[in-house]
């Protein structure tokens, strides 16, 4: 994550129309690729995660004279990201012919056709097992382990309880646990 200071200064830069497109680019610089992984482990498509990357970024940028600093610039466009990410899981969702009796298969698919994937079996076993969960579990579970994001700051972006996502975050882990001594 980046420093308060650092914060500081790209807030410093928002704040002033003849710096702000310079101020966003170091946003981008900054969080992009914590935001593209983010993003990726919970689409798996790098395509689709390119495409939502670019969302994230072109809605905080229409909105960034909304942005106050009340909380840190990464929860903010955690926040939009996870937006974005669950608004196209629903509509993909929505669309989707997954078989009932095999919902795994789609994420298999992806996985498997997706050329950016070098995953070995661990890698792949888990990204099965992650996509068992329920989204909330899952997305608690990719910012706690990948991101080593605090719980306080989870809150914010989803605005519950830490005492809810610990027990999120422990569910999760007990489920994908199960699952991989399953698949042994």
């Amino acid at each position: 994550m980046n420093s308060p200071s650092n914060e500081r200064e790209i807030l410093a830069l928002l704040q002033n129309p003849a710096t702000q497109r310079q101020g966003f680019e170091k946003i981008v610089t900054a969080y992009g690729e914590q935001l593209y992984w983010q993003i990726r482990r919970m689409v798996l498509s790098h395509e689709d995660t390119n495409d939502l990357l670019q969302n994230t970024f072109i809605k905080a940028w229409t909105n960034i004279d909304y942005f106050r600093g009340d909380a840190k610039l990464s929860t903010w466009l955690y926040r939009i990201a996870l937006n974005e990410c669950l608004t196209f899981l629903n509509k993909q969702r929505a669309s989707a012919t997954i078989s009932i009796d095999d919902p795994e298969a789609d994420i298999v698919q992806k996985l498997e056709s997706d050329p950016y994937f070098a995953g070995d079996r661990a890698q792949y076993l888990l990204q099965q097992a992650l996509h068992t969960l329920p989204e909330k579990q899952r997305i608690v579970f990719n910012l706690k382990y990948y991101q080593d994001m605090k719980y306080e700051e989870m809150s914010e972006i989803f605005g519950t309880s830490v005492g809810a996502l610990k027990a999120s975050y422990h569910h999760a882990v007990k489920k994908i646990e199960k699952f991989l001594s399953d698949a042994d």
